[in-house]
C-alpha cells in the first residue's frame, strides 16, 4: 500500500472512492439482453446487494488464511451461478504456500466435495479445482469421523491436494431432504500461523478494493452465460463442461445450463431417463440472474429421492406457473416469473442420456392430466 493510498484511507478517501466504484455495478442490470419487467429489475437490483454481502464477507470478515474459518459464499438469501437448493456451501480463504487440517464427521449428506481453488468471480485466475476430493474417497474413523490435510506438497493418509496459488476452499453438502438431514460440521486450522487475528490498516484498503470487482465480475459473468443461453430457450442440452469447471464447478457433476421462458397459460414439459449409475440428480429453475428461485416458500427444484417416476422409468416435470394437477406430481412453480434459468445435473453418473422438452398450453395439458385419470 502506497503513502498516497494510507493517506486516503485516513482522510476518508478510500470509502468516497468505494461509493463511487459500486455505482458502476448497476450496469449490469440494465445491460442489452436482460429483461426489462418489473420483477426482473427488481430482483437484478436487489442480486447487487446480496452480492454486496457475499463480496464483504470475503474480501474483508473472512480473509485471512492465517486465521481461516469456514463461511457461506451462497445461502438462501444470497446466491450466485444457480445455487444448488439441495446444498449448503462452505468457503475458506487459505494460502497456497501454507497447510491446513480439516476436522469433522460424515455427518447424513448424500454427496460431499471438498475442492481447492484460485481466482475469483472477479476475474483473477481460472477457478478450476486445484484439489478435489469427495466424502467417499476419505478414510473414515470410529463414528464417522475424519482428518484432512490440504497441502500443495503430498501428505500421507486423507490428503487435499492445492498450488501455491490456491487461494480458496469450497465445500459442497449435497441432502436428499436438507430441511431435515444433519450436515457435517467441518473446523479448519493454519498449521502454519502468522501475525494475529487485528485488521490491518495497510491491508484494508486493498481488500476494499475488492469488494467491487467481485459484484460486478459475478453479474457480468452469469449475465453473458444467459446470453448465451439464449440461444436455446426451453431446451436442454448439455453444458460446456470445461466452461462449468473454470466457473468454480464440481468435476464430479456433469451439468446441463439453460433459458426458459413461459406465457402465462404456457408449460415447459422436461422428460428424461436418469443415468443408470448415478450418485444423485437434481434439476432447480432460477431466475435471470441465476439464483435459484425461492425455494424457501416456492417448490422450485426437484432431485432423486422426491421425484416421482413414470411406469417406463422417466422422469417428467412441469414447469408452470400454476398446478396442472394430480397427474403431474412433479410440478414446479415459476413463482411469478416471466423467464431465467433453469439446470440439470448429475452427480458422479457414468451415462448421460439426453434430456426432451416441450412447451404447451398449460389447460390442455390439465386436460391431458383429466383423461389420465378417467
Amino acid at each position: 500500500m502506497s503513502e498516497t493510498d494510507l493517506e486516503s484511507l485516513r482522510s476518508g478517501q478510500l470509502w468516497l472512492d468505494f461509493c463511487e466504484s459500486l455505482k458502476s455495478a448497476g450496469a449490469e442490470i440494465l445491460a442489452a439482453g436482460a429483461p426489462a419487467d418489473d420483477l426482473s429489475r427488481a430482483e437484478g437490483f436487489r442480486y447487487l446487494t446480496r452480492l454486496l454481502r457475499l463480496s464483504l464477507e470475503k474480501h474483508l470478515e473472512f480473509s485471512d488464511p492465517f486465521c481461516p474459518q469456514f463461511y457461506s459464499l451462497s445461502h438462501e438469501t444470497a446466491k450466485i451461478g444457480n445455487d444448488n437448493p439441495d446444498n449448503y456451501y462452505q468457503n475458506c480463504a487459505i494460502d497456497g504456500r501454507c497447510s491446513y487440517r480439516i476436522t469433522g464427521n460424515a455427518g447424513q449428506a448424500e454427496y460431499l466435495s471438498i475442492e481447492t481453488k484460485a481466482g475469483s468471480f472477479a476475474g483473477q485466475g481460472d477457478m478450476a479445482p486445484t484439489g478435489h476430493v469427495t466424502l467417499g474417497e476419505l478414510e473414515l474413523g470410529p463414528g464417522g469421523d475424519f482428518e484432512l490435510l490440504v497441502s500443495a506438497t503430498p501428505q500421507a493418509g486423507n490428503w487435499l491436494p492445492m498450488t501455491p496459488e490456491s487461494d480458496n476452499i469450497l465445500v459442497r453438502q449435497t441432502f436428499r431432504d436438507r430441511r431435515r438431514e444433519r450436515k457435517i460440521e467441518l473446523r479448519i486450522e493454519c498449521l502454519d500461523p502468522r501475525g494475529e487475528a487485528v485488521l490491518d490498516p495497510v491491508q484494508f484498503a486493498a481488500q476494499m478494493g475488492r469488494v467491487v470487482p467481485f459484484i460486478s465480475g459475478t453479474a457480468g459473468l452469469f449475465r453473458q452465460w444467459m446470453l448465451g443461453f439464449a440461444a436455446h430457450i426451453n431446451q436442454l442440452p448439455p453444458n460446456d463442461q470445461q466452461m462449468c469447471l473454470r466457473a468454480g464447478g464440481d468435476p464430479a457433476i456433469f451439468y446441463h445450463n439453460s433459458y426458459w421462458q413461459l406465457e402465462p397459460e404456457q408449460a415447459l414439459v422436461i422428460e428424461f431417463t436418469p443415468p443408470q449409475e448415478c450418485r444423485t440428480w437434481n434439476f432447480q429453475l432460477s431466475n435471470f440472474w441465476m439464483e435459484s428461485l425461492d425455494y424457501r416458500f416456492h417448490r422450485i427444484h426437484l432431485n432423486r429421492s422426491g421425484a416421482q417416476l413414470e411406469s417406463d422409468g422417466r422422469v417428467r416435470i412441469v414447469v408452470a406457473g400454476r398446478d396442472p394437477g394430480t397427474a403431474f406430481p412433479n410440478w414446479l412453480s415459476t413463482a411469478g416469473h416471466e423467464c431465467g434459468a433453469m439446470l440439470l445435473r448429475y452427480v458422479e453418473a457414468t451415462d448421460f442420456p439426453p434430456v426432451h422438452t416441450r412447451v404447451v398450453a398449460l389447460d390442455s395439458l390439465i386436460a391431458e392430466g383429466a383423461a389420465r385419470r378417467d
